[in-house]
């Protein structure tokens, strides 16, 4: 019932219609060996998913264990780490666990010197950030320079404030409209691990770097439909939030959107053109919500001295649909 068949069987046949015998799973035997605290180590499969889903879980002093795919993990685990900036992080990895060719290969993935081994094995992680590697916490906002861009990018600070409208919770979906860089769409995702993304972007080269980000930032999962909406929205699966972060005038679209959400559904709108605002404007005086102008300055030199520079302001609209 851990990454295994038992939960498939259990869907396919019924819970009543299986008889399970548990035994320690491969990550209570690796935990042991190590000393671990069970409960205090976070467990990323690698069996059948992309390499990247392990971006996600990566973060300074933390202790990570991967279900490998195979003998040519650990080496590829290793490479992941060092373009993510974490190769100085221990690799310890743990073959045939709890049998008698039980065998334990160590080392760093700046250095790992092991060739491909047995496929039955278990990675663990000590994660150690390289110095100047790039932190990414897990609250909403990551730094702009995480996500490679063209300048269509929801900016970190204004980021913060529309993730907190959307208000993500496990396993919801959101459509991202207008998706530019991704940026929405893969902080969703990052808020938990069973959030779903659709991003819709009509520019395919965006499209396609949308997909780089998402693997990048560990959500490869993420949908990336190329195309303009409201004509990419057919077909998609019923929302629980909308992100409409471009093409606000196109027509039907902001309708499409509206119509695609079930009650209790939420829809937060951005845009910084007064024609976009106009719309806004109009939709809230019908159903309501929250009406905010978001303004942000930064302090930039001034000759000898310092001074704001105000960012264009954006205006935000965020409903729950009645």
């Amino acid at each position: 019932m851990f990454y295994g068949i038992g939960r498939t069987l259990a869907d396919v046949l019924g819970v009543d219609r299986l008889r399970v015998l548990p035994h320690p799973s491969s990550v209570s035997y690796a935990c042991a060996r190590l000393g671990w605290a069970l409960h205090d180590t976070d467990v990323v499969s690698l069996v059948g998913r992309p390499l990247a889903v392990l971006a996600a879980a990566l973060h300074d002093g933390r202790h990570v264990l991967l279900l490998s795919a195979g003998g040519d993990t650990p080496a590829e685990v290793a490479g992941l780490l060092r373009r993510l900036g974490y190769g100085p992080s221990r690799m310890t990895v743990l073959e045939q666990l709890g049998g008698d060719d039980e065998r334990r290969l160590e080392g760093t993935a700046d250095d790992w010197p092991h060739p491909a081994g047995d496929p039955l094995n278990v990675i663990a992680l000590e994660c150690r950030r390289a110095p100047g590697a790039l932190r990414l916490p897990l609250t909403p906002g990551l730094p702009d320079e995480a996500f490679e861009h063209d300048g269509q990018l929801t900016k970190r600070h204004v980021r913060a404030a529309t993730l907190a409208a959307l208000a993500p919770a496990p396993g919801e979906l959101l459509w991202d409209v207008g998706g530019g860089s991704g940026s929405i769409g893969i902080e969703w995702m990052r808020a938990h691990t069973s959030c779903r993304a659709v991003t819709v972007e009509r520019d395919a080269v965006r499209a396609g770097r949308i997909a780089r980000n998402a693997d990048v930032l560990g959500v490869p999962a993420l949908r990336v439909v190329t195309g303009a909406a409201p004509g990419a929205l057919a077909g998609l699966p019923v929302p629980d939030a909308v992100f409409i972060g471009g093409g606000l005038t196109a027509p039907g679209l902001l309708a499409a959107c509206w119509e695609a959400l079930p009650a209790g559904g939420r829809l937060v709108a951005n845009t910084v053109t007064l024609e976009s605002e106009a719309l806004l404007t109009e939709w809230y005086r019908r159903h309501g919500g929250d009406l905010t102008r978001l303004a942000v300055a930064h302090a930039v030199p001034v000759g000898g001295f310092t001074g704001w520079r105000q960012a264009m302001p954006v205006t935000q609209w965020a409903v729950v649909k009645a």
